[in-house]
């Protein structure tokens, strides 16, 4: 859940930092594409670092 978690909120802020940026219709896929997919990374680290806890 996390990792979802993480990929929503990295795609909604890679795209909002597109739009404030100007760009284009590719600039807006490529933004949102890099944050959701770093956004899932964090999340996954996240996941394992609770789990390695419990």
């Amino acid at each position: 859940m996390i990792v979802l978690a993480g990929l929503i909120a990295g795609g909604v802020l890679g795209l909002s930092s597109a739009r404030r940026r100007g760009g284009n219709r590719l600039d807006l896929a490529q933004y949102t594409a890099v944050g959701a997919i770093l956004g899932g990374i964090l999340g996954l680290f996240a996941t394992i670092g609770i789990e390695r806890m419990l």
